[in-house]
């Protein structure tokens, strides 16, 4: 059977492809004892959201043109479209697993219930990670190896190292690589003259957005994480003295503080009917 429908392909998320057919549940979920936690709605509703098909076949430990093929399968393409579409697929950006370095301090953090309660720690992590010195690791517990996280930490720097200790018990090491620093200590930043010192975020956070150049990024379409990251990406390669505009449709609760950890000021206006814009910028 063929059908003129739009093949699966690599980069599509796993929510994109439950909406489609939830028979496609279960056959993902019986691939390894890692995705059988897709069959928990809680859990499907955080993976599904930001686990692509190639990092399935990851997890899966199969070739990417055979989860093709079978997914396709299901929906009734023909394997052809979708082997073109494996042919096609960009090298998967996770980041090589390494070896642990020595390090003089661990950062303990267990996102295990959280992720069985529904919740999603990705703020927490986000922040965790943020705020390791130098020498520092951030020894993170989940039920799952979590693959898409790698590539968000390599853009930033970090390497990791995975352990597994059971099918729902794992520990991910992550560390900062060769040339990749910590941000210096408030202690060093006090020393600095006021205009280049950190923000004293005792006081409130500015009322008023600062005239500068404007960065738009709209995120209203995008699941979470997928807001805060963007976000914070958009953030690493703000022009100096510029602002960015980030369009939500909430206010985004998770990322303020992490905001505020990193030194931003920002101003949410909630004054337009389903849009909240949050400006941000540093004081450079």
């Amino acid at each position: 059977m063929t059908t003129s429908a739009e093949p699966i392909k690599p980069s599509d998320k796993l929510q994109s492809l439950f909406d489609r057919d939830e028979r496609l549940i279960d056959m993902i979920a019986s691939r390894s004892p890692q995705l059988a936690k897709l069959r928990n709605s809680p859990m499907r509703r955080i993976m599904a959201r930001v686990t692509t098909v190639q990092q399935v076949a990851r997890l899966c430990a199969v070739p990417l043109d055979v989860l093709l093929r079978d997914l396709n399968g299901v929906l009734g393409i023909s394997f052809d479209s979708a082997e073109s579409s494996a042919k096609d697929a960009p090298e998967i950006e996770r980041g090589d697993q390494v070896a642990l370095p020595d390090f003089s301090s661990q950062v303990e953090l267990d996102v295990r219930e959280d992720l069985a309660r529904g919740g999603e720690p990705f703020s927490r992590i986000m922040s965790a990670v943020g705020a390791l010195g130098d020498g520092e690791v951030l020894h993170l517990r989940a039920p799952f190896e979590p693959v898409p996280l790698f590539a968000v930490m390599a853009k930033r720097g970090f390497g990791h190292s995975v352990e597994r200790h059971a099918d729902d018990d794992w520990s991910v090491w992550f560390f900062r690589q060769d040339g990749a620093s910590a941000e210096e200590p408030a202690s060093k930043a006090a020393s600095e003259p006021a205009s280049k010192a950190a923000p004293n975020h005792s006081k409130p956070i500015a009322d008023v957005t600062p005239a500068r150049p404007e960065v738009r990024l709209d995120v209203r379409n995008l699941e979470p994480p997928e807001p805060m990251v963007h976000t914070l990406e958009a953030l690493e390669s703000l022009p100096s003295g510029s602002v960015l505009l980030q369009i939500n449709s909430r206010v985004p609760q998770f990322l303020l503080p992490i905001l505020r950890e990193r030194g931003f000021h920002f101003t949410i206006d909630k004054t337009r009917p389903d849009e909240v814009q949050v400006s941000i910028w540093r004081n450079d």
